[in-house]
């Protein structure tokens, strides 16, 4: 949906389409000039726009592969709201109502908590490397690699 869509879809609500145009008009420019001035607009349940900050940083050109300073911006960005996650996500991604987080909490705080269970000792890193370098060379290399140093000799041989 781009602009003039949205101001249709809105004048088929309001019944003027001259009345859609200023308020999406007015909305948007409200929301821009408060993002340029570094404020944040807060619309319970749609989301958040707000300004963040970017570090300068260094960057390169892939085609030349040559470094190029970046400088520090500000860019607006958008958070979307809870109401607005469930009615594109569905209710599969819903987050319990309030209520509902009341209760759990609530039966959360009566229940005794368990006793963590016992976990085995990591080994000490020390021992690990001593293990990995008493293997021998042969060992480490794969199968391909043992099979291909089988073949070079009988390769060589059979050129000659």
């Amino acid at each position: 949906m781009n602009k003039s869509q949205l101001i249709d879809a809105l004048a088929a609500r309001l019944g003027d389409r001259r009345t859609a145009a200023s308020a999406v008009d007015g909305l948007l420019s409200t929301i821009v000039d408060t993002v340029k001035a570094g404020e944040s607009v807060s619309l319970t349940g749609f989301g958040v726009f707000e300004p963040r900050a970017r570090a300068a940083r260094v960057g390169r050109n892939p085609r030349t592969g040559q470094t190029v300073a970046v400088p520090a911006a500000t860019v607006p960005a958008f958070r979307p709201g809870t109401g607005f996650k469930t009615a594109v996500g569905g209710n599969a991604s819903a987050p319990p109502s309030r209520t509902t987080r009341t209760r759990v909490a609530a039966a959360a705080v009566s229940a005794p908590a368990k006793p963590a269970k016992a976990t085995k000792a990591a080994k000490p890193a020390k021992e690990a490397k001593a293990k990995a370098d008493a293997k021998p060379a042969a060992a480490k290399k794969g199968k391909k690699d043992a099979k291909a140093e089988a073949k070079a000799p009988a390769r060589k041989k059979a050129k000659k």
